[in-house]
């Protein structure tokens, strides 16, 4: 059974576009959040905006909390907040669980599981998918690696801001997930941007071209929600190509370690290196059509 939620004391370490709205959904919902970020003032603006508690260091912000949940940039970015004096792991009281939101190496999880248990902590990796709209509408999908008895002492904070949320196996299979779903938007992405750019060279209108078949066999989140916007050149929407450029790499390297085969991967890969060349690094994702437009 799940943990009842308004027991639950919750420490959350990093307040970017993601954990911002996170954290908020988790105060709101009743629990008791403390949170620390970074940037201080980002962290004292939350607690402005939704009460709660700030912390002056990460391992400050996790004692006596019962989940200590990370959502930060990259592996070195976790590892930055977990080990040592000033981290997670210093303070965190036996039996509470650490849940990483992060989309991070599987390494790095299996690498988390293993200190957590050293010293009694349950450990969750659960990279989150839905971009900034879905943190801040709490509509997030979350894919959970780690022992079922620690998923369910998560989960009634984990629906506070998740529409979807499924435990997949062991330590690292959350990680694995979110690969799998980086795949899936990376090879979508680029065949929206070929298909947009084909219908105009074709003389075609591409937004009545979009209203046609997104209600057929050719529909997708992606087509419903960014191709007017990419046939209007709109590339603010939240998940940035430098992250989808980080997250494609982790995947890469997970390939290469375990036989996959991802021509297409690779190849979209390389055409987000020409964006982040051209200084495109902070356009979101759907930016892909701009290759053809220069």
């Amino acid at each position: 059974m799940a943990t009842d939620q308004a027991r639950l004391k919750v420490a959350f370490i990093g307040l970017g576009v993601m954990g911002y709205p996170m954290a908020g959904h988790l105060q709101q919902k009743g629990l008791q959040v403390c949170v620390y970020n970074r940037s201080s003032a980002k962290a004292s603006q939350w607690v402005q905006q939704y009460g709660g508690l700030q912390a002056a260091t990460p391992a400050a912000a996790a004692v006596d909390a019962d989940l200590v949940m990370l959502c930060v940039g990259n592996d070195q970015d976790v590892r930055s907040v977990v080990y040592g004096t000033d981290g997670v792991l210093s303070t965190m009281k036996a039996g509470a669980v650490l849940v990483d939101h992060t989309t991070a190496s599987a390494d790095l999880a299996r690498e988390l599981a293993a200190a957590s248990a050293s010293q009694q902590l349950g450990f969750l990796d659960a990279p989150v998918s839905g971009g900034q709209v879905g943190a801040q509408n709490g509509l997030l999908t979350i894919m959970v690696g780690g022992e079922q008895t620690d998923f369910e002492k998560a989960e009634a904070a984990l629906g506070c801001y998740a529409r979807s949320y499924q435990l997949l196996g062991a330590a690292g299979s959350g990680q694995l997930a979110k690969m799998v779903n980086q795949i899936c938007i990376a090879g979508v992405v680029q065949g929206l941007a070929e298909a947009l750019h084909f219908a105009t060279q074709a003389g075609l209108d591409a937004k009545a071209v979009l209203a046609v078949i997104s209600k057929g066999a050719a529909q997708s989140w992606q087509m419903e929600n960014r191709g007017t916007t990419m046939v209007e050149g709109q590339f603010n929407f939240g998940f940035a190509v430098d992250w989808m450029r980080k997250d494609l790499g982790i995947t890469l390297d997970e390939a290469r370690r375990n036989g996959a085969q991802l021509p297409l991967t690779a190849l979209v890969d390389q055409f987000y290196a020409e964006l982040q060349a051209q200084g495109g690094g902070r356009l979101d994702t759907s930016s892909l059509i701009k290759r053809f437009q220069s």
